[in-house]
């Protein structure tokens, strides 16, 4: 088995629900305490000493921040290396992911921590409660990675276009006309996919929400499910004011033999796809697909040389219930609510921890694969691929895709990361950032 190859050995999850406001931590503070889980979880003593990279989520409540993944390193005692911050967008986790394990395997790293969290819940009770906290305060200018340009443009805010409320619903009745429902049949629709989103976030311990509503509780409107922006009603949506934080560490097979980490622990990194749809919705071919997604699952599927049926568990990005829905166009898998596509309840009932959901959803199916040795877990954002068993005994690289009609355009004139065991061939899409206000997930579903 070739030593470079990429794993997980160790993930992190932390929910603070409280609601007592001296009780409460700073979003730093949560995101260390998931890392020293991801350290106990790997059940190796001396891999923090190995650590030779940070790389920290961008954190919504953390903007006084100068230096965040510095200032996490000198909290776990982490020796010196790489500090690295990305730039608002919800695929942050995942690219991270995905960059990592191309550093890994090339031996530009031996092990790296990737962190995240939020304490949107603790600042809006210190709002409510006219309580001024201290590490709020001020402005940060932390140096950052990724893209960092404004999700919408100026042309589609003078039609009101500029908020992930005002753009989501466009997408939303766009795929409801190409599927040929009414109204009536789609919010139904609708109202399924949403409660098979909280029946699985009913079984996670970390759920922000663990009530698993009903079809009909979320698909009738009512003063505490109130109409958000149609055809979406308040438990359709993200809830982004939560106290969260995820943490996940990866090496490579030779550093955790050399360190003595059980194989038990190790998840392999079989594959990951980056790319996005035209930036702007204004220049979009139309409102109900996504090229930009379907050319980073071919990515991630060829890589891992897997097909949609070999995918055993499935998460989703779902801010808003086209997302889902749209990926599992793409795999052939239903969106009606027979079979999961989150393993976490989704960030509407899991949470929506800023950019840092998907690393939540990257450590749970780490955890479940861990345990219970699935096959392939996929998490879409972008997209990846990480069974609990090699598939191969060597890195392998993306074949050329030459004379493959371009799906989207490429996201900055800048160089970015590849994907794990991606081939010299230029990328055609890069890994990008969605930036808007409110939703870190920008405006490409």
């Amino acid at each position: 088995m070739d030593a470079r190859l990429p794993i997980v050995v160790g993930v992190g999850q932390l929910t603070d629900r409280g609601d007592e406001l001296a009780t409460k931590r700073e979003p730093l503070a949560l995101v260390a305490e998931a890392s020293r889980r991801a350290f106990v979880d790997a059940e190796c003593a001396g891999l923090a000493a190995r650590i030779d990279s940070v790389r920290v989520v961008n954190m919504l409540s953390g903007a006084a921040y100068e230096a965040p993944a510095d200032s996490l390193a000198g909290r776990l005692d982490l020796a010196e290396g790489e500090r690295l911050y990305t730039a608002i967008g919800g695929n942050g986790p995942q690219w991270l992911v995905n960059r990592s394990a191309d550093d890994l395997a090339a031996g530009r790293r031996r092990a790296v921590l990737i962190a995240g969290g939020e304490a949107l819940h603790t600042l809006r009770l210190a709002s409510k409660q006219r309580v001024e906290l201290a590490w709020s305060q001020g402005r940060g200018r932390a140096a950052t990675i990724g893209d960092d340009r404004q999700g919408s443009h100026p042309d589609e805010w003078r039609y009101g276009l500029q908020m992930p409320t005002q753009i989501y619903p466009l997408f939303e009745v766009a795929l409801r006309a190409h599927e040929g429902r009414s109204p009536v049949a789609h919010g139904a629709h609708l109202a399924r996919l949403a409660a098979s989103f909280a029946a699985v976030a009913a079984t996670h311990p970390d759920a922000w929400f663990r009530d698993a509503k009903s079809a009909a509780e979320i698909g009738t409107l009512s003063p505490v499910n109130r109409m958000i922006a149609y055809p979406y009603p308040k438990y359709m949506t993200s809830i982004l004011e939560v106290d969260q934080a995820a943490a996940v560490i990866m090496t490579t097979v030779g550093e955790a033999r050399a360190l003595g980490i059980s194989p038990a622990r190790w998840i392999y990194v079989h594959g990951g796809g980056e790319a996005n749809d035209l930036w702007y919705v204004k220049d979009r071919v139309d409102l109900h697909s996504s090229p930009g997604m379907a050319e980073a699952f071919r990515q991630a599927m060829v890589q891992a040389r897997v097909e949609a049926p070999d995918l055993d568990l499935l998460d989703f990005y779902s801010c808003f219930p086209v997302a889902p829905q749209i990926a599992a166009r793409l795999l052939g898998v239903p969106s009606d609510g027979t079979r999961p596509l989150t393993v976490t309840g989704g960030l509407p009932y899991f949470g929506g921890a800023g950019n840092n959901y998907a690393l939540h959803a990257i450590a749970t199916w780490c955890s479940v694969c861990a345990r219970h040795r699935m096959r392939v877990a996929w998490c879409r954002r972008s997209a990846g691929t990480s069974p609990s068993m090699p598939s191969g005994s060597t890195v392998r690289p993306l074949p050329s895709d030459r004379g493959r009609a371009k799906t989207s355009r490429s996201a900055s004139g800048r160089s970015m990361p590849c994907p794990a065991r991606r081939s010299s061939t230029p990328a055609r899409a890069a890994a990008s950032s969605r930036r808007t206000p409110s939703c870190t997930n920008g405006t490409v579903p």
